[in-house]
């Protein structure tokens, strides 16, 4: 899903772009139904961050921002996973297979992501789902490497 997309899907949610450099180095920041996206990033980068952001919307709860603290890491971790869910999916991963995606660069072409942000959706649902699952006649393959294959019925 793109920036666009992203915020269309959810203009329930207040989101801005702003100047961010002065807080910490943030990207993105949720507040009250309020994603603030630092305006320098390119777009794909942008939807990266606000997948994230919008994840935050449905899993977290108060300032969250000291990561020294379990529960603000174990909330933080959840915000990441719903925004891979949102922004790419099982269901991206096997559409990424259907379209001949055949490396990371591929897939973060296809699914208007960095390089880095597909990487780690990989190793979140890796760590969710094991080294494999199924999902709608497919079989992901997350380990050794990313692997999907369409299961055939007997």
């Amino acid at each position: 899903m793109t920036y666009e997309e992203l915020q269309i899907m959810y203009n329930n949610i207040n989101i801005v772009e702003m100047d961010l450099s002065g807080v910490n180095g943030l990207k993105g920041l949720y507040v009250d139904k309020n994603i603030a996206i630092e305006k320098r990033l390119n777009q794909k980068e942008k939807s990266c961050i606000l997948a994230e952001e919008i994840g935050h919307f449905y899993t977290s709860s108060g300032n969250i921002i000291d990561q020294t603290d379990v529960s603000n890491r174990k909330q933080e971790y959840r915000a990441r996973l719903k925004g891979y869910e949102i922004k790419i999916g099982l269901s991206g991963i096997i559409e990424c297979y259907k379209r001949g995606c055949r490396s990371i660069h591929d897939m973060a072409e296809f699914l208007d992501a960095t390089e880095d942000y597909i990487q780690n959706a990989l190793n979140c649902y890796k760590n969710k789902y094991g080294i494999c699952t199924q999902y709608y006649g497919y079989l992901i393959i997350f380990e050794p490497s990313l692997a999907v294959m369409k299961m055939v019925e007997s």
